[in-house]
């Protein structure tokens, strides 16, 4: 069992690793300077702890992502279950995917204008293909990614970051402002807006589901294994974040960049020249791949179960939608996804901390119910925010709470939700 426990944790890895993935820890790394190891180490807490986690308590609640919600009601667990698969998969996070691997693997490779429409349309024709074919088997999945797609990635990977480490050798800058005062919880928040721990909800099932057609049944031995699994893709996740990370922190003096992709493409451009650009091309387009592959599984898996509908049809249907929106371009997709993330992201994150605390809430409905209800009204107005709409008498009051200024202004409503939930069933019992 050891040998595939490899195998799922190399999957995990390459389904968590995506595009958004590769860019963060560079920006992390050429702001936080000489207290980069320390915000690496707030930035794995979250970017890295969190999502595993997550996994774990899928494993953890009789392998059924629906029963995160069922605590509140069945229906919102439905509801909210279909609504994160398909934000994170043929609405959002697959067409973002692709436009990611078209823009960092194709673009940089043709030096004069081109038609990007229909250039765009051509490879996003071609990237549905593979995506659409590698995902009609999901029993195969593990033996493709995680024999093939995750070795090569991690190749690609580690030529880019021995090669940039080898030949950069300008010295680390001091921390921009941002990362001044306290590096580990601006490295801990940076983490948090990879948003993987909504993407975890997806690919629990397709952990779950390997572990069983290996012979895994009971609950117990379920989620030791995928704690295991677990482990193998957060120290993978680690190593390459930290390497990736310390390109960034010396690539301060090399110019000035927009965003994370940037400093990568200049760091494979300095090192290798113009097949820095190919190499780099390669390790974008395979982790795009490779998560676009796990979120179209995990999608067919989940609207089977919930629809009777055949898998074949729903990969199909979700490979369809994802060409279709992809072809909106980046820009669109981003303006369209990150309100709605937003507004579900702190939704995910209570329902998971309620199912890892089990004697604390027991089987308590009132906890549940109150404390995402609180975390709703926020999180959804923050996403109205992002949209750009305000409402002027609400506006005062939900940007005086606690740690609304880093984006955590819910965190305190859900825990005064869970109190009165708790308050409520102690008044009835009596």
């Amino acid at each position: 069992m050891n040998k595939q426990t490899l195998l799922i944790g190399f999957t995990l890895f390459a389904l968590f690793f995506g595009a958004g993935n590769l860019i963060y820890p560079p920006t992390l790394g050429i702001e936080a300077g000489t207290s980069y190891w320390i915000a690496l180490g707030g930035f794995i807490l979250t970017g890295v702890g969190l999502p595993i986690i997550a996994v774990a308590a899928i494993a953890l609640i009789s392998n059924k992502t629906t029963e995160l919600g069922t605590q509140v009601h069945p229906l919102f667990a439905i509801g909210f279950s279909s609504l994160i698969y398909l934000a994170i998969g043929p609405f959002f996070g697959i067409p973002r995917a692709a436009n990611v691997a078209y823009e960092m693997s194709i673009i940089p490779l043709f030096s004069e204008p081109l038609n990007q429409s229909f250039l765009l349309f051509l490879f996003t024709v071609i990237f549905f293909i593979v995506v659409y074919w590698l995902s009609l088997n999901p029993k195969k999945l593990v033996d493709r990614i995680g024999q093939w797609l995750t070795p090569a990635l991690l190749i690609a990977i580690a030529a880019l970051s021995v090669g940039s480490l080898l030949i950069l050798d300008s010295n680390v800058q001091a921390p921009n402002e941002k990362y001044q005062d306290n590096p580990f919880f601006t490295g801990f928040l940076e983490g948090y807006l990879t948003m993987d721990a909504i993407a975890a909800l997806a690919f629990g099932i397709i952990v779950i589901t390997a572990f069983r057609e290996f012979g895994i049944t009971n609950r117990r031995e379920m989620v030791i294994f995928t704690i295991k699994a677990g482990c193998v893709a957060g120290l993978g996740l680690a190593l390459v974040y930290g390497s990736i990370g310390w390109i960034g922190a010396k690539m301060a003096t090399s110019g000035t960049f927009e965003n994370g992709g940037q400093i990568l493409s200049s760091a494979a451009e300095l090192t290798f020249g113009y097949y820095g650009n190919i190499l780099l091309g390669i390790i974008v387009a395979l982790a795009c791949l490779t998560t676009s592959i796990g979120l179209t599984v995990a999608c067919g898996q989940y609207f089977t179960k919930i629809t009777k509908i055949s898998y074949r049809w729903i990969v199909t249907l979700v490979t369809i939608v994802s060409f279709l929106i992809a072809n909106l371009g980046l820009n669109q997709i981003i303006a369209i996804s990150v309100p709605v993330l937003v507004a579900i992201y702190p939704i995910a994150i209570v329902l998971i901390l309620l199912t890892l605390i089990p004697r604390l809430v027991g089987t308590s409905k009132r906890i549940y119910r109150y404390s995402v209800m609180l975390t709703a009204i926020i999180s959804i107005y923050e996403g109205l925010n992002a949209f750009g709409i305000y409402i002027t008498g609400v506006q005062p009051i939900i940007e005086s709470l606690p740690l609304f200024s880093i984006g955590l202004g819910w965190l305190i409503p859900a825990i005064i939700g869970g109190l009165i939930g708790w308050l409520v069933d102690k008044q009835k019992q009596n």
